[in-house]
């Protein structure tokens, strides 16, 4: 999708700017998004913490969006309460999304068992509220799948973040419905198997992100990450696919706006 200026327009559907990293020229950095086409973009919670301060950006800057909940290394501090205020934040306006929530067993931050009841829990609440959930899945494929399926997490829909899975695994979850997303680690030389499995997925199911500050998409490796990078996605998703990248933005921004709602509809 092009936008008047014939810039690209997409969507970038997970990014963390409240991290400290955007503290001194968040203005900036939303200035430079829209320039390039970028918006909106999601910004992503990971305890309630980010999550309230994932609402306070969406009233400081109109048009973007939230996802509230608790991530897997924090998952040691979803205590009902805390999953209460999840509830609630999740109903305010503005917000689109459960996440992002999960299983990392690379890290193990929070004992497996916490992480995986405070997934459950979550996936519970986004089906009560009516809202999709952003997964974190690292190292722990086998039981995220388990309790995707057995807490009917396909009623919920949603999209798989950063997707680190195999064949078996995308195959399976998008049967569930769900999305799979792909961000800067899809330009890193050394990702291969992940460009060849994207390249096999279907485009009306994939979705682009940045997770920035984190994943700084090649050539800017070593910098911090920003939502404006999110075209260097596209444009290594296009190449992947052999399309020319307004059919990438278009059908990625598509795939967002059925996904998370019509509030993906660019308001720049």
């Amino acid at each position: 999708m092009l936008d008047a200026a014939g810039a690209v327009e997409v969507v970038d559907t997970h990014a963390h700017l409240e991290h400290e990293r955007f503290r001194d020229d968040l203005d900036d950095v939303i200035a430079r998004a829209k320039a390039a086409g970028v918006w909106p973009v999601i910004e992503v919670g990971s305890d309630l913490a980010t999550s309230r301060a994932a609402l306070g950006l969406t009233r400081r800057y109109p048009g973007l969006l939230a996802a509230v909940g608790i991530h897997p290394h924090e998952a040691g501090g979803a205590s009902d309460a805390a999953l209460e205020e999840i509830r609630a934040m999740a109903r305010k306006p503005g917000v689109v999304a459960i996440g992002e929530i999960g299983l990392d067993y690379h890290y193990d931050f929070s004992p497996r068992d916490q992480q995986r009841r405070a997934f459950a829990a979550q996936i519970g609440i986004a089906k009560e509220v009516g809202l999709p959930i952003v997964v974190h899945d690292r190292e722990a494929h086998a039981d995220t799948l388990t309790i995707l399926k057995s807490e009917g997490a396909g009623a919920a829909g949603g999209v798989m973040h950063c997707f680190s899975g195999d064949w078996k695994l995308a195959h399976t979850v998008l049967d569930m419905g769900f999305y799979i997303s792909v961000g800067g680690t899809l330009t890193f030389p050394n990702a291969a198997r992940l460009r060849e499995l994207v390249a096999r997925l279907p485009l009306d199911r994939l979705l682009l992100e940045t997770d920035c500050p984190y994943l700084t998409p090649v050539p800017h490796r070593g910098k911090r990450n920003e939502p404006t990078f999110v075209v260097l996605v596209a444009q290594e998703l296009a190449r992947i696919k052999q399309l020319d990248v307004s059919e990438v933005a278009a059908a990625t921004t598509q795939n967002a706006r059925i996904l998370f709602g019509s509030g993906t509809e660019s308001r720049r």
